[in-house]
């Protein structure tokens, strides 16, 4: 496993647990308001990377008081150690959630049907119309459109996410993602901030009154769409 990072406490990571996240190194999208480039950049993590066992140990010493794991990233679903990775968290009585990108739904089934997740945050990065280009002029839609439609139609709890950003997500855009996403469980928008290490450039944060226009456009088609942070 490459593991880029370890946050030993979160509260917000995982809805309803106190939890700890694991960042998980590399990634097959070029999103340019991604604010994690030394996950995403083979040339900015090579070096840097915790050993599993390490991860494991601290997790050991923590039963009891930590509920659950975040395994982000990066994209957690690029590495093939991943179910064996979470087989072991689960013998040591963790609940886990992923987040991903849905670029992988081979092994996203893999992981439901093996019931070693709790809970699937999925990236949603555009309307379909416009995804390669939000991805960084990547054609991954149909795999993502696969990797949704296996949450939508599962029993693990989920929820759809988007970071927005200008000029890259308008009101069309979001009537359109809600579409294609009608009736998902939930769905959050989260204003992108500029942490100042960006992998791409270009963008900027919405106003308060833009991404309440995006939200009202999602609403008519999946009525549980909040902003997150308010």
């Amino acid at each position: 496993m490459r593991i880029g990072g370890l946050q030993k406490l979160t509260l917000l990571d995982y809805p309803g647990k106190v939890a700890c996240t694991v960042f998980l190194s590399g990634c097959n999208l070029r999103c340019p308001y991604c604010h994690n480039p030394g996950l995403v950049l083979p040339e900015q993590s090579e070096g840097s990377e915790i050993p599993e066992a390490e991860v494991l140990s601290f997790l050991e010493r923590r039963k009891g008081k930590l509920d659950g794991v975040c395994i982000t990233g990066g994209e957690p679903t690029l590495q093939p150690e991943l179910p064996e990775f979470l087989e072991k968290l689960r013998r040591l009585g963790y609940a886990v959630k992923l987040d991903t990108n849905g670029t992988n739904p081979a092994m996203l089934k893999a992981l439901l049907q093996e019931r070693v997740l709790d809970y699937v945050a999925m990236d949603i990065k555009n309307s379909p119309s416009r995804y390669a280009e939000t991805c960084g002029g990547i054609d991954c839609l149909s795999r993502v459109q696969e990797s949704a439609a296996l949450l939508m139609d599962g029993t693990v709890d989920y929820e759809f996410r988007t970071t927005v950003c200008a000029p890259l997500h308008t009101p069309r855009d979001m009537e359109e993602l809600g579409r294609w996403l009608k009736g998902a469980r939930r769905y959050f928008l989260q204003p992108f901030a500029d942490s100042g290490a960006l992998v791409g450039g270009g963008v900027s944060p919405p106003s308060e009154d833009e991404i309440k226009a995006l939200r009202d456009s999602v609403l008519p088609y999946i009525p549980n769409t909040q902003i997150r942070g308010q």
